[in-house]
């Protein structure tokens, strides 16, 4: 969901790409999330800087989410966000619209008692692609870079108990991108509409405790291009540009104990260091449902399965 351009920052939380959760087989998780993330200071490549022509830059947005259980070690998952952004100063204006369909699949490879815990081997594959024509040249307002991506992440999940510590690295391949216009200058003059985009690639680290009916974890995020060049000085992003970003943040969840399936999730983050990209403070919440559509009682022993 392009997670490190100037634009936003996707959250994550239980029962998704990043974490150490599955759902059980037969059982399909979906709600609606709302993110709301702005930032006024940004780094124009290592300069930190902030510009009276941007103002604040805030980006909102509404994602319908799902996640199905195959099996209990086979989960496929997506997501689809509606995106608005504003600036407060100058002239230039936001944009809005559908952004990019987001699909997962995700298998625990190996899942094994060591010492007092579980230790499970996860391996996520994913594919984005636009569903909307929105205009990607339009950074830091454009509402996403348009780009088809394929990524591939191994992860490692340990639970002791009910606390846990999870790790993951993620490739992303990302497919050039097309723009309204038939030149354009990086580092040197390109004569076509065309643009190379660079892969990229993603650390995460999450801990915190997870039971049936609570989660809270603190998580650290690592985002980093692989190529691309520098914002050049009192100009535009551009959405080949080099986007790097480390974040910081917190997510809770809460299955209402009266309402079973129902669950409230919560969280905010905030980027502390980065390289063309804004220093942001994002805030999100949602609300999930589960259908079983097993019509049967799942057993609760053991939290990493519920």
């Amino acid at each position: 969901m392009s997670a490190c351009c100037l634009v936003a920052s996707t959250p994550a939380h239980s029962q998704t790409d990043a974490d150490g959760v599955m759902m059980s087989k037969n059982n399909f998780c979906s709600g609606v999330m709302y993110n709301y993330s702005s930032w006024e200071n940004y780094w124009e490549g290592t300069h930190k800087r902030n510009n009276a022509n941007l103002g604040t830059v805030s980006t909102q947005m509404l994602g319908v989410m799902g996640n199905y259980g195959v099996t209990d070690k086979l989960n496929v998952l997506f997501g689809i966000p509606y995106v608005k952004t504003k600036a407060t100063g100058g002239q230039l204006h936001g944009m809005k619209g559908i952004q990019d369909l987001s699909l997962w699949i995700k298998y625990v490879a190996l899942e094994k008692n060591v010492g007092n815990g579980v230790i499970s081997l996860y391996t996520i594959a994913g594919f984005s692609f636009p569903v909307s024509d929105y205009n990607a040249d339009f950074l830091p307002l454009a509402i996403g870079l348009h780009s088809k991506n394929l990524s591939l992440r191994g992860m490692v999940d340990y639970q002791v108990g009910n606390w846990f510590a999870t790790a993951s690295a993620t490739y992303v391949v990302r497919d050039n991108i097309k723009i309204y216009r038939t030149s354009y200058y990086t580092t040197e003059m390109h004569y076509t509409n065309e643009v190379k985009m660079p892969d990229a690639a993603q650390f995460n680290l999450r801990a915190g405790y997870r039971s049936d009916r609570f989660m809270a974890e603190a998580f650290f995020s690592k985002w980093k291009t692989l190529g691309g060049f520098d914002i050049t000085k009192n100009n535009m992003p551009f959405p080949s540009n080099k986007m790097n970003m480390t974040a910081v943040g917190l997510n809770v969840k809460y299955n209402i104990k009266h309402v079973a399936g129902l669950s409230l999730i919560g969280g905010s983050n905030f980027t502390v260091a980065g390289r063309n990209v804004g220093e942001a403070t994002s805030y999100d919440a949602g609300i999930f449902y589960i259908l079983d559509f097993t019509k049967a009682k799942k057993s609760s022993h053991n939290p990493k399965k519920s």
